[in-house]
């Protein structure tokens, strides 16, 4: 089934400063490598009859496709950026009245290029495919992959590589950048036009409300908030936290340079570019909220006509990110470690395992999966461990130990997307062996399940001969 008039567009009913129309570049030898069926299935697209238009070579009849306009500060410098090398197909509707953008990544230069030459390489975009689909495996709002098309032609970079194109499926492609591009290049009538377009398509229960654009922002808040305390829960490490990689919708975007903590380190950076720390695993929060304060800049004419009123009204919100983050991220460790019925002491209980963790310098993933299992054998011998095991568990008999360790089934992980096997797959696939990556996307795509999966994909990984780094793959 081919996508022919069935894609709408509805972000060019925006001024077209928002956006250029733009047809993707065709390519030579397309060949598909990878298909998300799951994803097909629920989104009701057939993988027949879309070979082309995946890899950009056509593109869907009645389509309007886009290259978005926004810009962003990146590793806090402002930028004016924009799709410089994907191109929005349109919207998708499933049969349950769901929308999502279609967006091909990789798909040729766009006048947002900014003399790059609009092509991405296969590795990265398996990355792409990988951790995004583990991310939604963990319950962790995010874009998906679609499908991962070879292109047939070699791009450059350091080195001559394999080409490919990534169909990214997402809420939609508003970011705080978007809104930080609509306030310094756009009119304040041009500004409320985008946020009128985003609380109808993402919050739309507030469109009628008093004060519908401070709700706006506070909605925007929760969700981030609710967000980065998923990612950090999981040990997530996103790696170019910049504005233009937050979303207005609350999905995580851009699978970089991101990583997943091995060793319990708060301060671990893996992404080469990230020199000074800025988007380190600690930082995450901090710096989500630093974004947050930019998007409130760039929609404060829209709170008050009083400028001081609309300050006041920006920071009073901003204020509540501290507090809004911890509070999900400690109801997920909570359940982490079996405690449902909250009482005095079980935020220290938390603190004191993840004090401990760091000390020991231990694997933080099967940390968590040794308690779930109760197999701590391996903990023992560590200094401090056996002293927070008798207070812990003193605490889950009063919880019924029983159901603690069900429930921690469901928020522990026994798999996440090991930074080795992601390596070892992308190196395998980028020689046409995609039998790693296919069997790593099928472990990760179900973190939950099976416990007794090969110990390949749940033991601790190997001492690195040199520190583990990300690239951002551009």
């Amino acid at each position: 089934m081919d996508l022919d008039g069935k894609l709408h567009n509805s972000y060019t009913a925006l001024p077209e400063a928002f956006y250029t129309k733009m047809e993707p570049n065709p390519v030579s030898e397309p060949k598909m490598v990878k298909w998300n069926e799951k994803l097909a299935a629920h989104l009701g697209i057939q993988q027949e009859g879309v070979l082309d238009t995946l890899a950009g070579s056509t593109f869907p009849q009645g389509a309007s496709p886009i290259a978005q306009a926004y810009a962003g500060h990146q590793f806090g410098n402002f930028t004016m950026l924009g799709d410089g090398r994907a191109i929005l197909l349109g919207e998708w509707q499933n049969q349950s009245g769901e929308k999502v953008d279609i967006q091909l990544k990789g798909a040729g230069r766009t006048p947002y290029s900014r003399g790059g030459d609009g092509r991405a390489a296969l590795g990265p975009m398996l990355r792409e495919y990988v951790i995004s689909e583990a991310m939604h495996g963990l319950g962790i709002p995010t874009t998906r992959s679609l499908a991962v098309v070879a292109t047939g032609e070699p791009i450059y970079r350091e080195t001559e590589l394999p080409g490919a194109v990534l169909t990214r499926i997402a809420a939609s492609h508003i970011r705080v950048g978007t809104f930080e591009y609509a306030r310094r290049f756009c009119s304040e009538l041009e500004l409320k036009a985008l946020a009128d377009y985003s609380i109808k398509r993402h919050y739309p229960e507030i469109a009628d409300q008093p004060d519908t654009y401070v709700q706006f922002f506070q909605a925007v808040v929760e969700r981030q908030a609710a967000l980065l305390a998923k990612w950090v829960s999981v040990g997530f490490i996103h790696g170019v936290m910049n504005t233009d990689n937050m979303t207005i919708s609350g999905e995580t975007i851009d699978y970089g340079p991101c990583a997943f903590l091995d060793r319990y380190e708060p301060m671990t950076v893996y992404s080469s570019i990230d020199v000074q720390g800025r988007y380190a695993y600690a930082n995450q929060p901090p710096i989500a909220a630093w974004n947050l304060a930019r998007f409130a800049e760039a929609v404060l004419p829209l709170f008050d006509e009083v400028p001081e009123k609309a300050v006041k009204k920006a920071e009073d919100i901003l204020r509540e990110f501290p507090r809004l983050y911890r509070k999900s991220w400690l109801d997920i460790m909570y359940r982490k470690i079996g405690i449902v019925n909250v009482r005095d002491g079980d935020e220290a209980l938390v603190e004191d395992l993840l004090e401990w963790m760091e000390q020991a310098e231990v694997d933080y993933t099967n940390t968590f999966r040794a308690l779930t299992t109760g197999d701590t054998a391996s903990m023992e011998q560590a200094e401090g461990f056996r002293s927070w095991k008798e207070r812990w568990e003193d605490r889950m008999a009063s919880e019924g130990i029983k159901a603690a360790h069900e429930m921690m089934r469901s928020f522990n992980p026994n798999v996440i997307p090991r930074n080795h096997l992601v390596e070892e797959a992308l190196e395998a696939a980028g020689n046409g062996d995609y039998t790693l990556f296919n069997r790593l996307c099928e472990i990760v795509s179900d973190p939950y399940g099976d416990t007794s999966i090969d110990p390949k994909y749940t033991e601790d990984p190997p001492e690195p001969e040199e520190p583990f780094q990300t690239f951002c793959g551009t």
